[in-house]
């Protein structure tokens, strides 16, 4: 169990906040146009994939070939955005990316699922920004409504299960379940013949 906290100790003062070296990476109109068309088009139940690929690229995202991008999805800052070829990114997906999300080719990013770059140092008064990215390696699995916490790498081939946590990396070729995610078994592919 653990100890109260001394009588005196200092509460959290939100007014001396601090984002520290954090930018948002382009100027405040150009996240303003992204805002509207990701809510008008990218966000929205409009079908298909290539309207998508289009303004996230146009946007500053880096897209690979043949990745399908599902209606409902949400990313904060396109321009810190990767996505490798053949990927898959679900509905209701949320990238919240105050630093570089990096996903590999052939990955998959299910519904619901939560990427986050972003916490607050709860050890200060100012409760400050921290950010750090995110990487899903190539093959990775993130399944519907798991999150990934900053700083996280997911190892190639890696899944992290039904409505898990990710809050350290997850080694290659390892399934991960619960919260926190602990591993639970080794990933193999079958040969489809």
């Amino acid at each position: 169990m653990l100890a109260p906290p001394p009588p005196d100790q200092q509460v959290p003062d939100l007014g001396t906040y601090s984002a520290g070296s954090f930018t948002r990476g382009r100027p405040a109109l150009v996240e303003l146009a992204w805002i509207v068309v990701q809510t008008i088009f990218v966000s929205s139940a409009l079908p298909g994939s290539t309207h998508r690929r289009f303004l996230l690229r146009l946007f500053g995202a880096s897209i690979g070939a043949k990745v399908v991008l599902k209606p409902g999805i949400r990313v904060k800052f396109p321009w810190r955005l990767t996505i490798g070829d053949h990927s898959w990114i679900g509905e209701q997906v949320w990238i919240d990316n105050l630093a570089d999300v990096r996903i590999g080719a052939d990955c998959c990013v299910s519904q619901g699922a939560y990427l986050c770059t972003g916490s607050h140092d709860w050890s200060r008064p100012g409760f400050d920004l921290i950010t750090a990215p995110i990487t899903l390696e190539p093959g990775a699995w993130v399944a519907a409504r798991a999150s990934v916490g900053p700083g996280v790498t997911i190892g190639r081939g890696a899944v992290l299960g039904l409505g898990s946590t990710a809050t350290r990396d997850l080694n290659p070729w390892t399934v991960y379940a619960g919260i926190p995610a602990a591993a639970v078994r080794t990933r193999t592919i079958t040969s489809q013949n």
